[in-house]
């Protein structure tokens, strides 16, 4: 068994669990449909079914699948979704964990980060998660800050923080693959200041000039910059006024995932913070759109009630 056979059987029996009573689908598009076809080939002896769809590539994150995929989602025990763009934040993806499906999304991934983050100990990622989980639920306030200039403050009181820890087990879980992140939607409305995106955008890839986003009562007003800075307004601008939502805060806690541009595993690494902009649906807001952009942070201060969760990119939750 190659490496990229053995990352696919991580993810498969060790992340999603799956059980030879069971029904899987894996969704996919053309630029990933190889590496779907892989995990397909892989899970067919743990499974009972498995059943490989694929649909045509999407324009953006956030998107719909086109009927009949949230059908077939919803009716499986278990889904693997495989797709250039991410349906994490959509309604077939609320519809099928809804109707008990769990669900791993794999937005944009590449064999090089399948084979290198599903190696990783998702025992202690798990662990991690957990920690970060309880540290941002219980928090009031969010204050993010780096060298580059972020300054944004972001009210989290009362809001429950969500662990993507990359063990989607039981029915009605979901997340990505790779994962480890914990994340929660800010007040609507009330974020305000500064952010300096220095890492990746989502649906662009890394940023050569820092992307600078002043925020104001919880939305994206102006975007400066360089060619990403520009055509991160450009999507803005596209997709609508709910596109500037500040809809995520977000805090990376795989060991093993690097920065290569690709956001599924980006907003994953150990010691960033991701902002995101448009659908917080998913995180029980109410901004529900095709729009969902993340934002890496490299090296950032995070308080939460005056405490520092990570201070300049070192976690201090280990």
């Amino acid at each position: 068994m190659g490496a990229i056979e053995n990352a696919a059987l991580v993810a498969v029996r060790d992340c999603l669990g799956m059980q030879p009573h069971e029904t899987l689908l894996v969704v996919t598009d053309p630029p990933l449909a190889a590496i779907a076809r892989v995990l397909a080939e892989t899970a067919r002896p743990l499974a009972r079914e498995v059943t490989l769809l694929e649909y045509a590539e999407r324009e953006l994150n956030g998107q719909e699948p086109p009927p009949p995929v949230p059908a077939a989602m919803a009716a499986v025990d278990a889904v693997i979704v495989v797709t250039s763009r991410s349906v994490t934040h959509t309604a077939a993806r609320r519809g099928a964990t809804a109707a008990g499906a769990r669900v791993a999304t794999m937005p944009g991934i590449t064999e090089a980060c399948l084979v290198r983050t599903m190696n990783a100990d998702y025992g202690a990622i798990a662990e991690r998660t957990l920690r970060v989980t309880e540290r941002l639920t219980r928090a009031s306030t969010a204050h993010l800050s780096t060298r580059l200039g972020t300054d944004l403050t972001l009210p989290i009181a009362g809001i429950a923080a969500i662990p993507s820890t990359g063990l989607i087990r039981e029915p009605g879980r979901w997340g990505n693959l790779p994962s480890g992140e914990s994340y929660l939607r800010p007040e609507e409305g009330r974020a305000e200041g500064v952010l300096v995106v220095d890492g990746a955008l989502a649906g662009i890839g890394t940023v050569g000039e820092p992307v600078r986003i002043t925020i104001r009562g919880g939305l994206a007003v102006e975007v400066g910059g360089g060619p990403e800075a520009a055509a991160f307004s450009a999507m803005l601008d596209k997709a609508g006024p709910a596109a500037r939502n500040v809809a995520e805060l977000g805090v990376g806690t795989n060991d093993r995932a690097i920065l290569t541009g690709k956001i599924l595993e980006d907003e994953k690494i150990l010691g960033t913070v991701h902002v995101a902009f448009g659908n917080n649906a998913s995180m029980g807001g109410t901004v529900d759109i095709p729009f969902h952009v993340d934002g890496i942070v490299l090296h950032p201060t995070l308080t939460l009630d005056g405490e520092a969760l990570l201070r300049d990119g070192t976690p201090l939750f280990d």
